[in-house]
């Protein structure tokens, strides 16, 4: 967790997220910033889908996509409406300890036997399903997979600051990861 760096006040704001809407998300969610309205998105959020996050930011502030890991791979076409027409300029994707989609084999067989009980899938075609598709949204280590997607983000749109950041379950917090 060494490239982890809280933000406990603003001046603990990475230079290059001060005065952008990512430095705005930090300090809405970590500070408590009084909210400002908002007509129009200022950036798009890129998070997990698990259900213990939630982010305190403004109305109107942010597009938010929830794919499970922050894996925006299978979003993109999102991504980039709300680029080319909601006119975002930054993108903060946000991963968080405690992922279920770290270490998905683990989980094999809950995974297949809940879609056998809870869904009435046949036991083969719900093992079919997992091994087809855990290797797409398998995420290894939390942190590395939002700096690699950061990454593959920046080179997609090059002109879209991306910032990586984790948020930490435990104690609500978002924490920026230095790269």
């Amino acid at each position: 967790m060494h490239r982890l760096f809280p933000v406990s006040v603003k001046d603990n704001i990475f230079p290059e997220y001060k005065n952008t809407p990512v430095g705005l998300l930090l300090e809405y969610h970590n500070l408590g910033m009084e909210h400002e309205p908002y007509t129009q998105a200022q950036l798009l959020i890129g998070m997990c889908m698990d259900n213990r996050k939630h982010l305190h930011i403004p109305d109107n502030f942010a597009y938010i996509i929830r794919a499970g890991g922050a894996n925006l791979r299978y979003s993109e076409f999102k991504v980039s409406y709300a680029i080319a027409v909601g006119g975002v300029k930054c993108i903060a994707l946000i991963g968080h300890d405690q992922c279920g989609m770290v270490n998905l084999m683990s989980r094999k067989e809950a995974f297949i036997q809940g879609l056998v009980e809870r869904a009435g899938w046949e036991r083969e075609l719900a093992e079919e399903h997992f091994t087809n598709f855990v290797p797409m949204f398998e995420i290894g280590n939390e942190i590395d997979f939002v700096i690699s997607e950061s990454q593959r983000l920046r080179s997609r749109y090059p002109k879209v600051q991306v910032a990586p950041l984790l948020y930490k379950v435990e104690d609500t917090l978002l924490y920026q990861i230095k790269e």
